[in-house]
């Protein structure tokens, strides 16, 4: 299986959910999104594929979070863009959906 994980080496959850990925035998893409972000449409599509709005993927805890919360998907995508910090993660793509894997366990439901 192939698996697609948008990931932040300096947060806990994110190290372990790559390790549960590394566990299942996955063939693992790892995307660090603060050097290199998800363009705007491919965002888009992630928040579709998992059920979410991006003010449901916002990092409520980063600075500029709250402003921008409750402004709309538009806002909200604009200023991931300007600051890819306001992107939860980590975000995990396979063929079987993609899921915001906070708790890290939720990424065994596309495994």
């Amino acid at each position: 299986m192939k698996a697609t994980i948008w990931h932040n080496p300096a947060c806990g959850t994110s190290r372990k959910t790559l390790d549960i990925l590394q566990e299942s035998g996955a063939d693992i893409i790892v995307v660090e999104y603060l050097k290199t972000p998800p363009a705007r449409d491919e965002l888009r599509r992630l928040y579709e594929r998992a059920g979410l709005s991006p003010a449901e993927g916002l990092r409520r805890k980063e600075e500029g979070a709250a402003e921008v919360a409750e402004a709309g998907d538009e806002v909200v995508l604009d200023a991931m863009m300007g600051n890819p910090a306001l992107i939860e993660r980590p975000l995990v793509e396979t063929e079987k959906g993609v899921r915001l894997c906070r708790p890290q366990d939720r990424v065994r439901e596309i495994l």
